[in-house]
């Protein structure tokens, strides 16, 4: 059974996995491994109003347990259905214990696991209402004075402080996390709490001892064992390091020697410079998949896909775009296919996020490039530029981290590079034990391999998501009276399978056509036509291939899509409604755009553009000749109008 752990507040990082993986050893240290118990980190707005709504006592407190069976101290349930194999509920008040951990100088990490184990001692039967039931409670486990406030008899379970044992018991209420169809469970569960965290040495404390007597049908083992799980995380580790050993993910949440060490995996993460578009930041994970296929040689590694979000050309307002999972614009099956990928929010539940142990940002050489013989090369040095980064008052480093506010570096460096991505790998394996490392500013890697059988099926394997593509799909049909049966573009959803012969595909009876404007021709003068320019090269290209519909993906401003419409009453774009543009965002539009025009009979580009570039990919994987695909606008004032090079596919 499971151990189900919710973060519902984002004021204190929680490392969810060490935590989840500690309280799975308790669990089965007491015999308890079949029933499900869950765990939910509140901040003190959720635990004050939990404590009011069953406490009456409506302040923020450490930890709330409400117990799914009616149990004596010592006992485990007699389930009689499937949904009775739950323990129960354990809301742990995160950001309370840690302002009392920060008051005391007590580890926050371990001081919560022993407060998930305080809690689920709770949910088992003990309590410490009575001077008695307090004595049972630490009779097996840490010797402490017995507590003078707690008057014989009286009271609510479970709480530290005088004034909650003088409240009536709370309403009856059930788990959140699975609710029983039948059974006596129903009436059984209530809070039961305790008192301010952090503070040793009073009743209710979290850690307290449980002894082994008491009624039940099957007694549990004493809860000094119990108390020697969770101590696994009271050494206190250095500042702004990771928790200990034993409780990292990749390794057993106990020493216990019963436990089978896994392997331990590594985590890559990387980021681009904030202004680099879609298109480019494709390109770096090329580079960086080829990084990964090196450290795979020897380590396990899975890449981190790093989130989409808040970039420059995404421009529509009131769309909410940051924290995009890569599954909204790619298959996820497909990139696996190539190398080992997950997306962030898998990294958070399988690492024991939200901490990057180690983030190497990476930069040139101050002293710049010298002519002569090119040298590859890699140096930890002083940072050239500052950082994007800063520290909190825990020591741990604050950044964009993709919109994830929680997230935190340990630790922040500077990396000289010169060179291909593998360079980095050296760096990786042998200078850093860090279980999770960041390559900040990674557009700064070289490709190993640029346009050998490595690049191809990296890139091959970047297929776009099923949905964007039906949707490319039925526009193409609906508007441009286009059909893969008709065009010779068959697609296979396995792209390990599919080996196109080049020149075999016709594509559909449109052009298409790639004009960027706005940012771009800044800087592109001379290279970029205006827009009655592109539009006598557009109409020469009809007029050539006898083609009558021309599909246009542009980023031109509202004036300039105006004037096209004028100027070229041909013209097929793909408009989104309010809603789809939601759902897709701007990425997703970029998507279908491109898969419209790999698509097309014929393709013209913009000059060096990354976004004409990957649609020359997507063509080249379809199959087309390439005398329809590497071709560009060109200048007005332009002298030499170089066509685009073919960067022919390899299997």
């Amino acid at each position: 059974m499971s151990v189900v752990l919710r973060n519902a507040q984002r004021v204190v990082p929680v490392r969810r996995v060490p935590l989840r993986r500690a309280v799975c050893a308790l669990r089965a240290a007491l015999g308890a491994s079949r029933f499900d118990v869950g765990l939910v980190c509140a901040g003190n707005g959720l635990m004050r109003r939990l404590n009011g709504a069953y406490r009456q006592r409506p302040e923020p407190t450490d930890v709330l347990s409400f117990p799914f069976h009616r149990l004596a101290a010592g006992e485990l349930p007699r389930p009689s259905c499937r949904d009775e194999y739950n323990l129960g509920d354990i809301f742990l008040g995160v950001e309370y214990i840690h302002q009392q951990c920060r008051a005391t100088g007590e580890d926050f990490d371990s001081v919560l696991a022993v407060t998930a184990a305080h809690g689920l001692c709770h949910l088992l039967g003990y309590q410490h209402r009575t001077e008695g039931e307090w004595q049972q409670l630490t009779a097996a486990s840490l010797p402490r004075p017995p507590p003078a406030d707690v008057p014989e008899g009286g009271g609510d379970p479970g709480g530290a402080e005088p004034a909650h044992r003088r409240q009536p018991p709370a309403p009856d209420r059930r788990p959140l996390l699975r609710e029983p169809r039948r059974g006596p469970a129903a009436a059984a569960s209530r809070p039961r709490t305790e008192g301010p965290g952090c503070r040793r040495g009073r009743p209710g404390r979290r850690g307290a001892g449980m002894a082994a007597q008491g009624p039940g049908r099957r007694l549990l083992p004493p809860p000094l064992l119990l108390l020697g799980l969770a101590a696994l995380s009271l050494l206190p580790p250095a500042a702004a390091q990771p928790p200990p050993l034993a409780l990292r993910a990749g390794h057993a949440a106990s020493s216990l020697p019963a436990a089978a060490a896994a392997p331990r995996t590594r985590y890559l993460l990387y980021d681009v410079n904030p202004p680099e578009g879609f298109n480019l930041r494709r390109d770096v994970y090329i580079r960086i998949a080829s990084l990964l296929k090196t450290l795979l040689k020897s380590e396990n590694w899975v890449l981190v896909l790093p989130p989409w979000g808040r970039l420059y050309h995404w421009q529509s307002p009131d769309i909410p775009q940051v924290r995009i999972p890569w599954s909204k614009f790619f298959d996820l099956p497909s990139l696996n296919r190539n190398i080992p990928v997950i997306e962030y929010e898998q990294f958070l539940a399988e690492s024991g996020g939200p901490f990057i142990e180690q983030i190497y940002v990476l930069q040139g050489y101050a002293e710049g490039w010298k002519e002569g013989t090119w040298e590859e090369k890699i140096d930890e040095r002083p940072c050239i530029d500052q950082l994007m980064y800063s520290k909190d008052k825990h020591e741990y480093y604050r950044g964009w981290f993709w919109g994830y506010e929680e997230t935190r570096g340990l630790n922040v460096s500077c990396l000289s590079v010169q060179g291909s991505a593998s360079i980095v790998a050296p760096v990786l394996l042998k200078n850093t034990s860090a279980q999770s490392v960041m390559l900040d500013r990674a557009e700064n890697l070289l490709h190993d391999h640029y346009g050998g059988k490595d690049y191809w099926n990296t890139r091959r394997s970047m297929v776009f998501a099923k949905h964007l593509r039906v949707v490319g799909d039925k526009f193409r049909n609906k508007y441009l009276q286009s059909t893969d049966e008709a065009d010779r573009t068959h697609y296979k959803e396995d792209w390990t399978q599919m080996k196109v012969k080049m020149g075999t595909a016709l594509g559909g009876p449109y052009l298409g056509v790639h004009l960027r404007r706005k940012d771009f021709i800044w800087g592109h003068r001379e290279d970029v036509p205006s827009l009655q320019g592109a539009v006598k090269k557009i109409r020469s290209l009809l007029e050539m291939h006898k083609l009558e519909k021309v599909f246009v993906a542009t980023d031109a401003v509202e004036e300039e899509i105006e004037l096209l419409k004028k100027l070229l009453p041909e013209m097929v774009r793909f408009e989104p409604s309010w809603e789809e543009l939601e759902l897709y965002k701007d990425g997703g539009l970029a998507v279908i755009d491109q898969w419209i025009c790999a698509h097309a009979r014929y393709f013209i580009g913009t000059s060096v553009s990354t976004f004409s570039f990957r649609i020359h990919e997507e063509r080249e994987i379809l199959g087309f000749d390439p005398k329809t695909t590497y071709n560009r606008f060109c200048g007005e004032r332009e002298k030499n109008c170089e066509q685009p090079t073919h960067w022919k596919i390899v299997y």
